[in-house]
């Protein structure tokens, strides 16, 4: 059973790009979501690689079987290129309006992305170990850092 623990939405750009929101909800002890938007200030946006990584935590967040770094508008053209990738990716697919590939022109929005389903992925699809976890990407522009977001998810 999934739980969301906490979200966190970081920008080291505000003249590039600003959380409006980043929250998670609980509308009861059983149901809770996560929600954000990202306002991209400089568009559009043609070059961009994501890197996202697992953390486990035992005595502080450690580094959990994957860290990887992928050209984000590469990817999205082809999803079959990076099967990690695109396990992640499908996260967002349901809940975000990411579904195209570059150039990015409007704002990033996930709405709504729910413990249910994700407790279908991190249990059915791809079965994880118990444990409190946090998903780090940090979005990186022509080498820089632009914004990071960190999601705390515990598994029980």
């Amino acid at each position: 059973l999934v739980v969301f623990t906490n979200v966190k939405c970081e920008s080291f750009d505000k003249g590039f790009i600003d959380f409006e929101y980043c929250r998670l909800r609980s509308v009861n002890r059983t149901y809770k979501y996560v929600s954000g938007r990202a306002k991209l200030l400089k568009i559009p946006i043609n070059n961009i690689k994501v890197n996202m990584a697992l953390y486990q935590r035992l005595n502080g967040y450690k580094p959990f079987l994957y860290n990887f770094t992928v050209d984000a508008c590469k990817f999205l053209k082809n999803q079959k290129s990076n099967p990690i990738a695109s396990y992640f990716y499908g996260f967002l697919t349901e809940y975000s309006n990411m579904n195209h590939s570059c150039p990015y022109d409007h704002d990033i929005v996930v709405e709504k992305l729910s413990t249910a389903f994700m407790n279908h992925r991190l249990t059915n699809i791809l079965p994880f170990p118990e444990g409190d976890f946090m998903i780090q990407t940090h979005w990186i522009l022509t080498g820089i850092a632009k914004a990071r977001t960190s999601f705390y998810f515990s598994l029980t």
